[in-house]
């Protein structure tokens, strides 16, 4: 006799229609945190926006510009130890003086470079001279207004002022820049939409064109 307490659990019927699987939610994650983690090595490794906080590098960037800095070239340029163009707007580390001046280690700061290893760089009658020849300059608004003595740069350093020539702490100040302390380069400015575009800068080819200065992140 079949125990009434205990009862065979019922089959389903042949015809029944079976009940469609609940959707998991693991997929979505996981693609997820693919598409954060590619996002964030984009911004790591490759390109990183950044904003002016400054006007050092008036007129080329202004207060509040929005920018991309292009981190793969410089680290490329390292590896075959070749200088970065030259004229080319670069976003950097502070070097040890300016550390040793108070400056935070990590902080990102941003001039144009206008000399690279084996240049003789100087500064006469409001006219920036490099290897003994007048640098014709057209993004700056006015002449400078210091003197500067003649330095030769070493491998594996540049020489950096701000676009603002009178209102920039840089290389004429501080001395040589080391390359190692390159993050990248500024390449494009997205905002404000008057003044989308390229960062303009010379070739490598082209050798005779084209405060604080702290750059922040875009957290």
């Amino acid at each position: 006799m079949a125990d009434s307490t205990n009862p065979e659990p019922s089959l389903p019927s042949p015809s029944a229609t079976p009940s469609p699987p609940k959707p998991s939610h693991s997929g979505g994650w996981w693609t997820l945190l693919i598409w954060l983690s590619l996002a964030l090595l984009l911004r790591w490794q490759v390109l990183e926006p950044r904003w002016i906080p400054s006007g050092s590098m008036l007129p080329t960037l202004q207060l509040q510009d929005r920018i991309l800095v292009e981190k793969v070239q410089p680290r490329l340029d390292r590896l075959r130890q070749a200088p970065l163009p030259l004229n080319s707007v670069v976003v950097f580390r502070p070097p040890e003086r300016l550390v040793a001046s108070g400056y935070e280690p990590n902080t990102a700061l941003i001039k144009r470079v206008v000399g690279l290893p084996g240049d003789r760089i100087e500064v006469h009658d409001g006219q920036l001279i490099r290897n003994g020849s007048a640098v014709a300059e057209a993004w700056l608004d006015e002449t400078i207004n210091y003197e500067m003595d003649a330095f030769t740069i070493a491998d594996h350093q540049l020489w950096v002022l701000g676009d603002n020539r009178n209102a920039s702490l840089d290389s004429h100040l501080w001395g040589p820049l080391p390359q190692k302390n390159v993050i990248g380069t500024a390449i494009w400015r997205y905002w404000p939409l008057q003044r989308f575009g390229s960062i303009r800068y010379s070739s490598r080819s082209n050798t005779d064109l084209q405060e604080q200065a702290a750059i922040k992140s875009m957290r």
